[in-house]
């Protein structure tokens, strides 16, 4: 008690508090009187007959609280056993605002304690929290319980404390640091844990080494979770998952869910440093804890699975969806002020997550790699087990760099939107001078407005003397500039934005344009360079700035494309195209291109696996056998439907790869008894994985009468009785068929957003990618619509 005063204020919510007492070190306990909660507030007031004096003592505090079924605080998660009895598991989910529906408490993130749990629970059931069990014995009270105790956590937020009784099995190692790992599946499935057991094995050293700070924790547990609203949760030393996002069938699991699952294995690992271990001053420096955990989980992945080329797939999942939101004119920026924590949820979305990232990137890239490390170390080591700002991290970078970090780093944070460069160039005799102009970028079209925001932007341009290498790093820092690069001859190319790193689009001039062409033909313009030009592009013409011929144009320079992302991105460009043209007289002809573009790359890969395939082939595979089928390729169409009857048959099991494809190809072109079947294998489906695959593709049926019954499936008991909380499963249906229409399933990878319930768009809970703001949802109405 700092003060003396005879009311305490604290969080509290859905509780009902018995009895409250205060107790000064060494002096007598003092009852409370009254407790007044403001339910608006999510607080509660308790009322002393005496003042409490300044100094410490107990607050002792009796209350009820209910195990709810909202999927936040300490709620009851619905599964179903082996044997098809349906039981429930208590968990928790406490970020942002929802310890205090557990217990009473300060529920701010820099309100830091340390915290020591005890369970009671049935003797049969697995208890889990934050620290591992140093007491286990009979409950004194009842036979069939058992009293839990776990060891006293460090100093961290409420927001990060867990707790977890159900049934589970699990399998477990230790790290080459020696920190036991274990993955906690539903009982019979330990076997699809061990994928991500070996990953966050890897994860926590690789972790340790680039901070150069050791793992806190002597344990770490990742456990999978039936109801659950968010991708996962960072709770330290406990983290929980949704099923789909932790565990993987050998046998029935797509390449792509694995790289999911690596991915968001990646990213909840990372929080136990940065956002556990240091933590955010307050929910207005969200953006820094989601952004840069989105940035390093690639990072991670790239060290344990360096054949994902991961980095590339980084920009077509995360750097150009931000940059597709952000330039709408209701974007915000980065860091957004939070006042009242309702306010907390509204910015877990894919500002905070992907654009952060992208920012995140840019920086590092800017700094160096070995800068960058140390920067991080400082920050990690002067605010371990406290709280900071984003401020805090760039002053520790600046020291680290001596580059103006705070100065370009604001123009990025504290106001939305991107710039879009303008460049044009005039041969010099053996020089090249490159004019560049920035103004802010809007999908509305060029900016009209009168004070345009202007970006500090690290700029890097690269020749085709050596693609792969920048010849010139400047600082754009004003609207205009003119650069000269020495020695490029007139028949060399120039391009801006080596490895697309800055967070801003580009247009050429024409004749610059055409100069690069070839380097897409040739493929000596490296992959993320030719995915980055071609979504510029393609962006520009959406937003009427350049004519979508010019970009149809440069579509078939990639004639000879082999890479997977780069695919994915084209993909999904073009799915936009025919939505847009969709019920128009051009419909047909753009189905025509799309053949044209995808049936070359398709003849090479064919429908089996080679010898000597990896990871990317399959994807690639996936994506353009599901693209030409959508478009009604004769062969493609034929071939799948054939493969179906044998998987539907029994006679030879369709490969987890090829299963997304082929039933987005029967589905667009089949009939009742196509549906009918498909709705049965959802039924028949073990495996959460297999039931959303089956989810996302069941809004490609085009016959109005098969729509309605999907929608009505959809909104049905039978569905809501596949695990999924009821009231909420409908809605989060909807969502999968205006993915459908909107042409991007096979464009995005599975890092997409559309995974997550539109429930959560409305209502946003924290995890990776939980939500999308009002932009995209009054897009995902028209698609609506037009179903």
């Amino acid at each position: 008690v700092r003060q003396a005063t005879n009311q305490i204020v604290m969080n509290c919510a859905d509780i009902d508090i018995i009895t409250a007492s205060y107790a000064p070190e060494g002096d007598e306990e003092i009852h409370a009187t009254g407790f007044n909660y403001q339910n608006e507030d999510e607080k509660v007031t308790l009322s002393f007959p005496s003042t409490l004096q300044t100094g410490t003592g107990t607050l002792k505090i009796d209350f009820v609280g209910e195990l709810n079924d909202k999927m936040k605080g300490f709620y009851r998660s619905k599964y179903t056993t082996p044997s098809g009895e349906v039981r429930y598991a208590a968990v928790t989910q406490f970020e942002a605002t929802d310890a205090r529906r557990a217990f009473p408490c300060w529920d701010e993130p820099a309100i830091k304690a340390t915290f020591d749990i005890s369970l009671v629970v049935p003797k049969d059931r697995v208890a889990l929290s934050n620290m591992n069990v140093i007491d286990r014995k009979p409950y004194p009270d009842d036979e069939n319980l058992v009293e839990v105790k776990f060891a006293r956590t460090p100093v961290m937020s409420t927001y990060l404390v867990a707790f977890v009784v159900g049934e589970y099995d699990f399998v477990e190692t230790r790290s080459k640091d020696g920190v036991c790992v274990r993955v906690y599946t539903p009982v019979g499935k330990a076997e699809q844990g061990k994928f991500a057991l070996e990953v966050a094995a890897k994860t926590l050293p690789f972790y340790k080494d680039y901070f150069n700070v050791p793992y806190p924790l002597p344990k770490i547990d990742l456990i999978a979770i039936a109801d659950f609203a968010a991708g996962a949760m960072e709770n330290w030393g406990l983290v929980t998952y949704r099923e789909t996002a932790l565990l993987i069938d050998p046998k029935n699991s797509c390449s792509s869910s694995r790289q999911w699952v690596a991915l968001v294995v990646g990213h909840e690992l990372a929080h136990q440093w940065f956002g556990n271990l240091v933590t955010m001053e307050w929910w207005t420096h969200l953006w820094l804890n989601e952004g840069f955990a989105s940035w390093i989980e690639y990072l991670c992945v790239d060290h344990c699975f360096p054949e994902y080329d991961i980095w590339t797939q980084f920009v077509s999942a995360d750097y150009t969806r931000a940059q597709e939101l952000d330039a709408l004119d209701n974007s915000h920026p980065i860091e957004v002020s939070v006042g009242h924590p309702s306010e907390v949820d509204e910015i877990f979305d894919a500002i905070s997550y992907s654009k952060g990232a992208s920012v995140i990137r840019m920086l590092h890239d800017y700094i160096g790699d070995k800068d960058f490390k140390r920067g991080m170390n400082m920050y990690l080591t002067k605010f371990q087990q406290k709280n900071a700002a984003t401020e805090d991290l760039w002053e520790s970078l600046e020291n680290a760099s001596g580059k103006p970090i705070a100065a370009v780093m604001s123009t990025w944070t504290k106001q939305m939107g991107f710039p879009l460069i303008y460049v044009e160039a005039e041969q010099v005799e053996d020089d090249r001078l490159l004019s560049l102009s920035q103004r802010k970028f809007c999908a509305s079209g060029p900016y009209a407005g009168e004070d345009c925001p202007q970006w500090m932007v690290p700029i890097t341009i690269s020749t085709s003397e050596d693609p792969s290498q920048a010849k010139l790093k400047i600082l754009m820092d004003k609207p205009e500039m003119s650069v000269v690069l020495k020695n490029v001859k007139p028949d060399q190319w120039v391009k801006l934005n080596l490895g697309t790193v800055g967070f801003y689009r580009t247009q050429y001039s024409s004749a610059m344009l055409e100069s690069l062409l070839p380097g897409i033909r040739d493929l000596s313009l490296p992959p993320v360079d030719r995915l980055g030009l071609q979504n510029d592009l393609f962006s520009l013409a959406r937003a009427g700035i350049i004519s979508t011929v010019e970009v149809l144009k440069v579509m078939e320079a990639f004639v000879n494309e082999p890479n997977y992302t780069v695919w994915s991105d084209l993909s999904c460009n073009l799915g936009i195209l025919s939505t847009l043209l969709s019920h128009t007289d051009f419909y047909e002809e753009i189905q025509e291109f799309v053949k044209d573009v995808f049936s070359p790359i398709g003849e090479r890969l064919g429908w089996d696996p080679k010898p000597g395939e990896g990871h990317l082939d399959a994807l690639l595979r996936g994506l353009v056998l599901g693209k030409l089928g959508k478009a009604g390729h004769k062969a493609t169409l034929e071939e799948a439907r054939r493969r179906f009857k044998d998987h539907v048959e029994g006679k030879q099991a369709l490969s987890a790869d090829l299963r997304s494809p082929v039933y987005l190809t029967v589905l667009k072109h089949g009939d009742g008894t196509t549906l009918d079947i498909m709705l049965k294998l959802h039924k028949q489906a073990d495996m959460q994985e297999e039931k959303n695959r089956i989810e996302r593709v069941l809004g490609a049926t085009l016959l109005p009468e098969l729509i309605q019954k999907v929608l009505t499936f959809a909104l049905s008991v039978s569905y809501k009785d596949t695990g999924f909380v009821p009231g909420k499963t409908g809605v989060r249906f909807i969502a999968v068929h205006s993915h459908i229409l909107y042409g991007s399933l096979w464009g995005w990878s599975l890092t997409s957003l559309w995974l997550l319930p539109v429930k959560f768009f409305l209502s946003p809970q924290p995890g990776r990618g939980a939500t999308l703001p009002p932009p995209l949802l009054a897009r995902l109405s028209v698609f609506l619509i037009f179903l």
